[in-house]
């Protein structure tokens, strides 16, 4: 019989926690109700505390996984959190138990994640983050992406000498070297959501990742593995190495427990200080200077070509608040994402009104409460034909609108029904089109992105309020650009731009690097509403991914949308889709479904079938009715380490 885990744990600390207490099945972990706190407690009632590293911790750090099976919805009345990381995920829930706002919460989870998932992300990042106010029943989305430097021209991240198109590739790569580091963001973003709709005083929303990063915490498995593979590119930073090396110069491993004391007094100077100590004096001052290395602190002194940034690309860097994504769907729900510089809320709203010409709910998973269950393939048809035809628009037309307008009309161009009409005409039930052509707005040169992206998470957050949180977070690659300051990463998050400012052509491409610009992304901080307008909060959801989060997120909609999956099934539910190539993607990463039936019959419809796993971070909270009350229901991705916590489990 297998042993049965309702809470999310990996497999190792699972047997771990199943020997220790014993029982043929083993205890259900559940969030602990009793005063509303924020730990879990075992079968036999005694509650853990997330972090503490005792037996039955969600946060007990095992080697990385590929898919945690056995996770199940979790229940809240009040306020939820799913986050990629266990201890983010406290931090955030402890925010929300002391009062806060969801917005606080995020700042208490950044503050967290900069910390213990810094191949993921970092307060020296980018983040998009979809808003919520229950008051207002108004939704806004907050734009902390980064910026190229002032200085930065066409062949910024092409050539050491941007100015000659000959000049030789930046070194040691383009994204070792200083060129790949933008103008931060993400701080300013939550500065300026906080002073809008914070409860909690700043200063306070550091504590816990102060606290950790002076007493320490045990690596987690991702991290093992994140400081193991990038060890070489690590080894030129001083900085890295003193804080992901033991002292003989072997890589730090999964479980050991670490410090970062330099982190724990940047934290000290933003709880203090405001996002203006990242921004200006001396923390500045320190990231400008590591930005500008030209040389490793290896013994050998690898040279790295330089970044162009100044104290003054800092100093004026501004968050921006934008218009949503918003797009009704199959005339029930009310769907908000992400708004360009972002492509993924605009791919995520097109392939929406282009699957609501088709009756998807026929063709749900099969035996959903396996994992999410093994997809229809004419559900994974439809869902990949869908998405071709919205990538084809995204990478023709769409990057920073402040620099490179949207085509025709604008957004209602793109999102017209009547287009999206003739665009789901183009999709043969029995036939893949392999290669989407993009629609015809008329000639805007072209800016495709097919960026690997392992640096990215995400979290979803429901207050006590009833506001809410969705929020995606980044490094670009996994640990960024390698350069290491007062504790925390600086990003590669430039190398989104196109690295050449022309097509073959010789036109001007529409995602090319130009002086204050944000690079496209495709991250989808998605909330979905009940009927035609915000005010009846259903779903918040979205995932890291690199170019495929728009996948991912489509998946996770459609399946708590379309075919009625809860929270955790439509998380859990294979991945599956296509950008705009012949190749269909097909998850393998839970490798006890059998998944040949459905690789067979795409293959017949002309798919090429890729079965890598896909390693995504949804995090999804739906409103529920449960025994007739309403409820926060939670779902966290089998794929990498994160949890759920809420006020009460029922």
């Amino acid at each position: 019989m297998r042993k049965k885990i309702l809470w999310t744990l990996a497999p190792l600390a699972a047997v771990a926690l199943l020997a220790s207490c014993g029982g043929s099945d083993g205890p259900d972990l559940i969030v602990d109700n009793d005063a509303n706190s924020c730990s879990v407690r075992s079968g036999s009632g005694a509650p853990v505390v997330v972090g503490s590293g005792v037996s039955g911790d969600p946060a007990a750090p095992e080697k990385a996984s590929g898919y945690r099976l056995g996770l199940t919805a979790k229940h809240s009345s009040k306020y939820m959190v799913v986050a990629n990381t266990p201890l983010a995920t406290k931090a955030g829930c402890d925010i929300l138990k002391a009062g806060g706002s969801a917005v606080d919460a995020a700042i208490a989870m950044q503050a967290v994640l900069g910390l213990v998932e810094p191949q993921s992300s970092t307060i020296a990042g980018s983040a998009f983050m979809v808003y919520y106010d229950a008051k207002t029943k108004k939704v806004v989305a907050y734009d902390g992406r980064e910026s190229a430097p002032a200085a930065a021209t066409g062949y910024y991240l092409a050539r050491q000498n941007q100015d000659d198109s000959s000049s030789p590739a930046p070194v040691p790569s383009a994204r070792r070297s200083g060129r790949s580091i933008g103008v931060p963001g993400v701080m300013r973003m939550l500065d300026m959501a906080h002073k809008e709709h914070g409860k909690l005083a700043w200063g306070s929303l550091f504590d816990y990742g102060i606290k950790l990063s002076t007493d320490g915490f045990q690596i987690p498995g991702r991290l093992g593995a994140a400081i193991a593979s990038n060890a070489s590119s690590l080894a030129l930073d001083a900085n890295a190495m003193a804080t992901y090396f033991r002292a003989d110069g072997s890589p730090r491993q999964t479980g050991e427990t670490m410090t970062n004391q330099p982190y724990a007094q940047t934290l000290k100077a933003l709880a203090a200080q405001g996002a203006d100590a990242l921004y200006t004096g001396d923390i500045a001052k320190a990231i400008v200077a590591k930005a500008a290395q030209t040389v490793g602190d290896d013994a050998a002194k690898t040279p790295i070509t330089p970044s162009l940034m100044t104290l003054g690309d800092l100093a004026n860097y501004k968050a921006k608040k934008r218009d949503p994504v918003c797009t009704s769907y199959r005339g029930a729900y009310y769907v908000c994402t992400m708004a360009p510089p972002s492509s993924g809320g605009i791919a995520i709203a097109q392939s929406l009104g282009i699957l609501g010409q088709f009756n998807l709910a026929q063709y749900a998973p099969s035996n959903a409460a396996n994992e999410g269950g093994t997809p229809h393939v004419m559900g994974v048809h439809l869902v990949s034909e869908a998405e071709r035809l919205a990538y084809a628009d995204r990478d023709k037309y769409v990057a920073d609108t402040d620099f490179v307008p949207l085509p025709a009309q604008g957004l209602g161009s793109l999102l017209n029904p009547d287009y999206l009409k003739q665009r789901a005409g183009l999709i043969n039930a029995d036939k893949s089109m392999g290669t989407a052509a993009a629609g015809d707005f008329g000639p805007v040169p072209l800016g495709v992105d097919k960026t690997v992206e392992h640096g990215t998470t995400h979290f979803s957050v429901v207050d006590a309020y009833g506001n809410v949180v969705s929020m995606t977070t980044t490094v670009e690659s996994s640990m960024g650009s390698f350069h290491m300051v007062n504790g925390f990463l600086l990003t590669n998050q430039l190398t989104d731009f196109s690295a050449n400012p022309v097509d073959a052509g010789g036109l001007p491409v529409a995602n090319r690097v130009a002086p204050g610009k944000r690079p496209r992304s495709t991250m989808a901080p998605t909330l979905v509403f009940k009927g035609n307008a915000p005010g009846d909060f259903l779903m918040a959801t979205g995932s890291p991914g690199g170019g495929a989060i728009i996948q991912y997120v489509l998946k996770t909609v459609v399946g708590a949308l379309d075919w009625g999956l809860d929270a955790q099934q439509a998380t859990s539910l294979v991945n599956f889709g296509a950008a705009n190539s012949p190749s269909t993607g097909v998850d393998g990463s839970n490798t006890t479904l059998d998944l040949t039936a459905l690789v067979n019959d795409l293959k017949a419809k002309g798919h090429t079938v890729s079965t890598a796993a896909q390693s995504s971070g949804v995090a999804t909270i739906i409103r529920v009715t449960k025994d007739g009350k309403s409820q926060l229901q939670g779902g966290a991705d089998p794929r990498r380490e994160g949890i759920v916590l809420g006020d009460g489990s029922l």
